[in-house]
Formats: structure tokens, sequence, C-alpha cells
């Protein structure tokens, strides 16, 4: 009888195992199509869904943008259907937040609210529906309406921040850790090529290959601040690497320069003044990738003030400066380099005070040449090699320092 018994539940289990594998996935709604209504007191903005969803949208100034939180949602329109406004709209970003956060960065033409947003029902031949109006406003009733928005939503996930002592007083390990770090991602998109690649695409693409040789040398443990296309703080990319008491920090990029003929890799470290215009420009960029992707600065904290005050901070630079140094004299024989190779300037991603940090400019998005060699794979490989010759060599070197 028992026999029998144990014999039915376990054929129980058995059906109801392959009932549940043989069901489809629940998907996430879509988001179909976009449209934009310009009338003269209003530019309406219409979504059109394949479900209804819920939402919540907040405002925020300089510059002025509307932002839209809602579930994970699918993305279906078309590749190339752009993302340029009309009317009082000037251009929209969207992506994943976080891993439940689909958001929709809506930049506007001043100080622009939006004074209705609500959904309508499937009905008839229409899909069920997302509606936006915005109007013009005074730069005051602007920022009433935006802190009016803002107390009613939790639109800033808090970020661990976890001191940890310098390098010199960590306890051994078998393998140096590395953070490889996948610049922009979800919202944030960073640099669109001439020919519309997406400068989060390659390098999360180039920071998988990255991991992937470097786990091969057996010589590493290795971890990404993202593994998928996902929205990450400036800040929680630089605690990613101070948590796991990182060895060394390598943020990946891929960036755009007015000149279209400007292109090349290049390296930069960190320091309080750039070493010339390009730096800075690069890192006043870089440094908004917060600002780009909606989120609220005003109660942000400076991350590290007076960083050259610091021995522990000076000790580190010295390190990556010698990292990049490396680096530098490898990618040399696999392809075009600007000149002045290693620069410096004051990215906030480079800033945890006891973890060498480079940041490291795969080529440049705005000339069709490094765009067309960033998109191919054996491109890639090419520069992975050359980052792998040059971690070796440093943590060689580094290694020698300690014994001596």
């Amino acid at each position: 009888m028992i026999r029998k018994y144990v014999f039915f539940i376990s054929f129980m289990f058995g059906v109801m195992a392959f009932l549940l594998s043989a069901m489809p996935a629940l998907a996430n709604p879509k988001i179909n199509d976009v449209r934009f209504g310009v009338y003269e007191e209003k530019t309406r903005l219409v979504f059109d869904l394949s479900e209804g969803i819920p939402f919540q949208l907040f405002m925020l100034p300089d510059p002025y943008r509307v932002v839209i939180d809602m579930p994970v949602v699918d993305w279906k329109l078309p590749p190339g259907s752009g993302t340029k406004g009309r009317g009082l709209i000037q251009g929209y970003r969207y992506g994943l937040f976080d891993k439940d956060t689909f958001r929709i960065v809506i930049d506007t033409k001043g100080p622009v609210v939006a004074s209705k947003a609500f959904t309508l029902p499937k009905n008839k031949n229409k899909p069920p529906r997302l509606v936006i109006d915005f109007k013009t406003v005074s730069r005051q009733a602007f920022l009433d309406k935006s802190r009016k928005s803002l107390s009613r939503v939790k639109i800033d996930r808090e970020v661990e921040t976890v001191e940890k002592p310098p390098i010199a007083d960590r306890a051994p390990r078998d393998k140096p850790v590395i953070v490889i770090d996948a610049g922009h991602g979800g919202v944030d998109p960073g640099a669109i090529g001439r020919k519309g690649t997406y400068e989060k695409t390659i390098t999360l693409r180039a920071a998988k290959l990255l991991k992937s040789a470097l786990e091969k040398t057996n010589r590493y443990k290795v971890i990404l601040t993202r593994n998928r296309d996902i929205f990450l703080k400036l800040r929680e990319r630089m605690n990613v690497a101070r948590r796991a008491e990182a060895d060394l920090f390598i943020s990946l990029h891929a960036d755009s320069n007015p000149n279209a003929a400007v292109r090349g890799a290049s390296i930069y470290t960190l320091s309080e003044t750039a070493s010339d215009k390009e730096a800075a420009r690069l890192a006043r960029r870089e440094n908004k990738a917060d600002l780009i992707a909606g989120v609220d600065l005003s109660d942000e904290q400076p991350i590290v003030t007076s960083i050259l005050l610091d021995l522990a901070q000076r000790e580190t630079m010295n390190m990556s400066a010698k990292y990049a140094s490396l680096v530098v004299g490898d990618l040399a024989n696999h392809t075009k380099l600007l000149r002045n190779t290693h620069r410096f300037a004051g990215f906030v991603v480079l800033k945890a005070p006891d973890v060498p940090s480079v940041l490291v400019e795969l080529g440049y998005l705005s000339n069709t040449k490094d765009e067309k060699l960033l998109k191919k794979k054996t491109h890639l490989s090419k520069l992975v090699e050359g980052i792998v010759r040059a971690t070796n060599q440093y943590f060689r070197w580094r290694d020698g320092l300690q014994r001596s």
C-alpha cells in the first residue's frame, strides 16, 4: 500500500512538473508605438501598449526632464525608429533603470510640465494607451510641480556605502580580484554612433569578452558591474569594486567627439586637473550619466572631497598610472591610438580611494571607421588580448613590489 502511495505521489509531481514546463513564461507588457500630437497650447505624447500598466511620473530641473517609471516592459518599436521629439519635447531615452523598473526620460524644451497623464483601455481598433499632455510653465511653477511630484514617488534606490581598508591592510588572497565596468546601460545609452550603434551595447560586449579572456588565464577572479542592459549609478559602480576589495577596476567606454575625424583608443586615470580640453569634456560628459538617467541629484553628497590630500589615494593613483602605461604599450600593437594616449581627468567612477582604476576608451563611435571596427568581435578580441597581456605585466610588477 505504501509503495502504491509513494508511486502515486511521484507520478503526480512528475505530471505537475511537465505541465509547468510546458506553460509559456509570463510575457512582459509591450510598448508597440510612440506618437506625438502637436497643438497650439500643448504637446501630446501617446504610447501604444499591449495592456494597461501602472506608472509613476515626476519632473526634474536643470536640465528640464519628465521621468516615467513603470514595471519592466518590452520596447517593440522597430530599430532605427529614433528618439527625437516634436513640439515641446526635445527627445527621450528609455531602458531598464533597475531589475523591476523600466524608465523613460523625456527631455523638454524649457520648463515644461506633464499637465495630464492617464491610461486608456482598449477601444475597438485602438490598443490600450498611456497619454501624457505637456504644457509650458514658468520656472517657478516647474520647480513647485517638481517638488510635489518627487514627494509622491520614491525614485532613488539607496546604495550601500561600505568603507574598506587601504590595499596594504588587506589579507592576502589566492587570486587578484578585477572588476570590469561596462559603461552606461539601460536608460543611459551613452554615445550613439553615426550608424546608430549604442555605446552601452559595445561596452557590455567588450566587458564580457574581457572577463572570459582574463578567467581563461586562471590567474584572476573577475566581477562585472553589470552583465545585462541595465542602469547603474556611478557611485554604485565604484562601490561594487570597493565591496569586492578589488585589486583593479577597469571601466570600458566608446565615446563620441564633435569632430568626426577623431578616432583611436585612449586610457584615462584620475586627476583633479584635466590633462587637456578633450579629457575635461569627456569627464564632464561621463559624470552626467546619473543625470541623464533621470536620477534626482539634489541630495547627493560629494563622493570624495580633496582626494589628492589623501595618501592612500595618491598611492592608488600611482598604481593606476602604472597600469595605464602598460595598457598603452600593448594596445599600440593592435589599434590606432589617440595622441597623448594616457590622459587625466576627474571621472567620478574612478574615485575609489583604495582601488587602482582606469577608464579605457576603446574608440570613437562618432568616427565611421572606429564604429565599424567596434562592432566586430575580431577587433574587440584584439583589444581584449592587449588588455589581458598588460594586466599580467601589471600584477607581476605589483607582486614584485610587495616582495621587495
